[in-house]
């Protein structure tokens, strides 16, 4: 029996998610699930290191590592090839801003100067294909 998938740690929804070519016909769709996008995020656009974004999103740091280069796969697919980049899916929970790693760097919940439109959930868990 396989193990099963580990729920990964998402503080908030992409504002947009989607993004493609202006002004002409996409060639395809290219679908990237919230956790991708959560670490692109974190890596790329919060500074972290892999190991911490391992900790923010509770899972293990080589899991971290996979979920990265997928998603960069993806966004270079995307614009290379004009494809739309849809950001939807996946294993994951939304935070309610009240745990250790949250609040603190990468936490878009709680951080001031950022808006703050992502409000607990009593039911935060997310499982979508």
């Amino acid at each position: 029996m396989p193990r099963p998938k580990k729920w990964r740690k998402v503080c908030c929804l992409p504002e947009i998610n989607r993004f493609g070519p202006i002004g002409s016909t996409p060639e395809g769709v290219i679908v990237m699930s919230v956790d991708e996008y959560e670490t692109v995020r974190l890596i790329d656009f919060e500074g972290m290191t892999q190991e911490e974004c391992s900790e923010h999103m509770n899972v293990a740091r080589t899991t971290v590592q996979g979920i990265y280069d997928a998603a960069r796969k993806k966004i270079a697919d995307s614009l290379v090839n004009g494809k739309t980049l849809l950001i939807e899916g996946g294993e994951y929970f939304l935070c309610d801003g009240r745990g250790g790693q949250c609040g603190g760097m990468g936490c878009r919940r709680s951080r001031a100067g950022r808006r703050n439109d992502c409000p607990p959930d009593d039911d935060n868990k997310r499982s979508e294909t």
